[in-house]
């Protein structure tokens, strides 16, 4: 079910709404756009494998909210690295680098970004899904294009990604 309510920008969404992308081997299910919330913020729900690490960087315009649904995931935000199951809860001011690594086999987690604008770039950067689930496997992702858009929505790389969780 989808409700927008005009004058407040209301969204509710049903666990099967919204748009959703497949992006860098993850699937991203957006419940809400900026487009929708004002610029005030986006949120998204995201499914990925052990095989999703990102690299660090840190961004100048938003700050961002994590909530670990399920699995295993590997937050490094600033010097502090932390090994989150279901139910944990991170905050990451602007500013801050960080990045993450799925440990467990799969990881599934809601996130808020705060304003909007970076949803822009998983569009842009993305594909849509043809399904909600992880993407089929593809080749290596263009690092420069990566590197090269980020910058201009206020995000610079600043390392690799952590290693990959072990395949054994």
């Amino acid at each position: 079910m989808q409700a927008i309510d005009e004058q407040r920008n209301a969204v509710v969404r049903a666990g099967v709404d919204g748009r959703a992308l497949w992006h860098l081997g993850a699937l991203l299910h957006f419940k809400a756009l900026g487009v929708e919330t004002g610029g005030q913020f986006w949120a998204v729900e995201g499914l990925a494998d052990r095989h999703m690490a990102v690299p660090l960087h840190a961004h100048s315009r938003e700050d961002e909210i994590w909530y670990v649904l399920e699995g295993t995931i590997r937050f490094t935000i600033g010097n502090e690295t932390r090994d989150a199951g279901p139910g944990t809860f991170a905050y990451i001011p602007r500013g801050v680098a960080h990045t993450f690594q799925v440990l467990s086999e799969t990881a599934r987690w809601f996130g808020i970004g705060m304003p909007a604008g970076l949803d822009d770039w998983f569009f842009e950067t993305g594909e849509p899904a043809g399904a909600l689930t992880l993407p089929p496997p593809g080749g290596p992702p263009d690092v420069e294009m990566i590197i090269a858009t980020l910058r201009r929505y206020g995000t610079e790389t600043l390392g690799p990604p952590p290693g990959l969780a072990s395949e054994s």
